[in-house]
């Protein structure tokens, strides 16, 4: 079995009669169209596995009747599969009893929809609050649990109006604030911003991400926009037919699509906008470590040198980044032949880049900044260099 936070192993869902007849035609190589035409069953999912990592955005996309919704509502069990298993943190879903999928739902499972679905009779506060309601959390812990995810979502002063006193995009802000409510380790977000215009709908990719920094709950978010999924996914999963065709990053969606189908998905984007500091990192500048003795400036100046390099960063023994030099800073220190250890005060403190930094930030940092940028990974270990020259070469391949 895989790992991670969710497994899904040859889940299939067929809709009609013979299920599990289906089933066996379609191992057997019939296509989805006989099946339909000869034996009256449609199929909305075929043989679908993958896995979902703890803490990971994953977004699931393709065109309308792809089987998207579909597979979503079957990780959830609100739909019934016809064959194969769900697997969330180690417990088959799929074979659950039923009262322990009711509790498993309410516990440590949300979901959030297109419609924003609030009961408009409800205050904001009482929107959010309706699945500890619903779980039989008392009222007062409900509602101070509810008003901390308001806050969260930039609603707490807006916990007494009526739904239709808000603008979409603070409506499903109340929608997203009752997923939650519960704290779930993991939420299914359903075409959640489709209904948004442009601008609120970046507002609230914003908002999710910013969430995401903190909490890092688990999350398979549907959409049909390629744009969309990009900007929020860890991994896209593109699904065709009712199949999943392939599963990657975006960029590794991008350099090797696995069928012509998931080619065109990225044809009318401009992919370099989405190009993170990670994926443009090298190993383009050389690496000095400071393991309780500093570097000996006169050595690196020689080095540079004869590497032709410019610039050189230095390291503590963790790999933590203490710090850049120029040769040109480096050739005034050894004048004359004369050598000092490169300790801190001789070195140019620059905030590394992080791996998850967007394009955007990363060349505003690398105008600003006389010679490459350091990276950093989710740790804080040095990771690699982005230099102009490596930006505009990379820029030029896209």
């Amino acid at each position: 079995m895989q790992s991670g936070k969710i497994v899904v192993e040859n889940l299939y869902k067929v809709f009609g009669p013979h299920e599990q007849e289906a089933i066996a035609l379609l191992k057997q190589g019939w296509s989805k169209d006989k099946i339909l035409a000869e034996r009256g069953a449609v199929i909305g999912v075929s043989d679908v596995s993958f896995s979902v990592e703890e803490g990971e955005i994953f977004v699931l996309m393709g065109l309308s009747g792809s089987g998207k919704s579909t597979l979503i509502r079957l990780i959830n069990r609100l739909i019934e599969p016809s064959g194969g298993d769900v697997f969330i943190d180690g417990q088959n879903v799929a074979k659950l009893p039923h009262a322990q999928l009711i509790d498993l739902r309410r516990r440590d499972m949300s979901m959030v929809f297109q419609s924003f679905a609030l009961m408009p009779s409800r205050t904001v506060l009482d929107n959010a609050a309706f699945g500890l309601e619903v779980a039989g959390v008392g009222r007062k812990e409900r509602e101070e649990r509810a008003m901390a995810v308001l806050k969260q979502v930039g609603l707490d002063t807006f916990a007494h109006k009526l739904p239709h006193e808000l603008s979409g995009g603070m409506q499903q802000r109340v929608g997203l604030a009752r997923a939650l409510a519960v704290n779930p380790s993991m939420i299914i977000m359903d075409e959640a911003f489709s209904a948004l215009d442009p601008l609120k709908r970046r507002e609230m990719q914003d908002v999710l991400l910013e969430l995401q920094k903190t909490h890092r709950r688990t999350i398979i978010f549907v959409s049909h926009d390629i744009e969309e999924a990009m900007r929020i996914g860890n991994r896209i999963g593109i699904m065709e037919g009712g199949k999943l065709i392939q599963v990657g990053t975006p960029q590794e969606l991008i350099d090797k699509p696995a069928s012509s189908y998931v080619r065109n998905f990225f044809e009318t984007v401009n992919t370099s906008r989405y190009l993170t500091a990670g994926q443009l990192k090298a190993d383009s500048v050389p690496l000095y470590v400071h393991n309780g003795k500093a570097p000996d400036a006169l050595k690196v100046c020689k080095d540079l040198q004869a590497l032709d390099k410019h610039y050189a960063f230095v390291v503590d023994e963790d790999k933590r980044f203490r710090g850049s030099i120029s040769l040109e800073r480096l050739a005034l220190l050894v004048e004359n032949g004369r050598t000092c250890a490169l300790e801190a005060n001789l070195l140019k403190q620059i905030a590394p880049l992080t791996e998850d930094q967007p394009l955007d930030q990363i060349i505003g940092r690398l105008v600003d900044n006389e010679g490459p940028m350091p990276v950093v990974d989710s740790q804080g270990f040095y990771a690699g260099a982005i230099s102009k020259g490596r930006l505009l070469t990379r820029l030029q391949d896209e």
